[in-house]
């Protein structure tokens, strides 16, 4: 199998800092976290994306994608972008015949 030389990921020491509070932090949403991660393996020359891709569970074209947009969007890549269409909304509980929301 031809391995490809990754291009390496050159991160300033406050994006590494940034890129490892976001993996430490267990409040933050796993998916954030995985591009942190991917990120911070990434800029390590001895990284080779199909072992990182296969321990990661994830294609080895999707950890190339992540390194594109980061050339051309930065660090803030690690976040979710925003969508497009109506924001979702909830509808309110359903209330009962006493007319107590939620109470039956």
């Amino acid at each position: 199998m031809r391995r490809r030389p990754p291009r390496l990921i050159h991160l300033s020491p406050g994006e590494r800092a940034y890129l490892e509070t976001l993996v430490g932090d267990g409040r933050i949403e796993q998916r954030v976290a995985r591009r942190a991660r991917i990120l911070l393996a990434m800029a390590e020359p001895a990284t080779i994306v199909s072992e990182l891709a296969e321990r990661l569970g994830l294609d080895r074209t999707s950890i190339w994608a992540l390194c594109r947009r980061y050339e051309s969007v930065g660090v803030d890549v690690v976040l979710d972008a925003p969508r497009s269409g109506r924001p979702r909304e909830f509808s309110p509980p359903a209330t009962s015949r006493g007319g107590a929301p939620g109470m039956q």
